[in-house]
């Protein structure tokens, strides 16, 4: 696992009403502060990333569809430089993935379905200087390829 990521297995707790599922709590590991709180979408096969941010801490969890969401450590001098993770997350594996500042990062709706993303920020989105740097998702050097791994 790249240094500093967190993965937060989600519970989901059903009733007679529907269900209820804890995404994001002050006293989990990773977490610093509240910024804001927004929601994402991809329609089917569609990648979103890659993209960092130099001081922002995102907690991502799918609350709708699957997404793949891979991870890249950029950090210099990080122990865990250089690595990818890659994580399937959603309906069928509710979690919660904290990713630190210097960890690109993007997602590929791999559902039938539009995915939805639910992410919370430990910044509010700064319109005149985001804190956002984007690279391309298919000409780059990190070393993942987007396509479906099928066999």
């Amino acid at each position: 696992m790249i240094e500093g990521v967190n993965l937060k297995k989600l519970k989901v707790i059903p009733d007679e009403r529907g269900r209820l599922m804890e995404m994001v709590r002050a006293d989990d590991e990773g977490f610093r502060k509240f910024g804001q709180v927004y929601m994402t979408t991809a329609s089917p096969g569609v990648v979103k990333g890659w993209h960092y941010h130099k001081k922002q801490f995102d907690h991502m969890s799918v609350i709708s569809g699957m997404m793949k969401i891979v991870l890249y450590d950029m950090r210099e001098g990080s122990s865990t430089h250089g690595e990818v993770n890659e994580f399937f997350v959603g309906i069928y594996n509710p979690v919660c993935i904290t990713i630190p500042p210097g960890v690109c990062h993007g997602f590929k709706c791999i559902s039938r379905k539009e995915a939805i993303v639910i992410n919370t920020v430990s910044e509010p989105y700064n319109y005149e200087d985001p804190d956002e740097s984007r690279i391309d998702p298919h000409v780059n050097d990190i070393p993942y390829d987007w396509e479906r791994k099928d066999g």
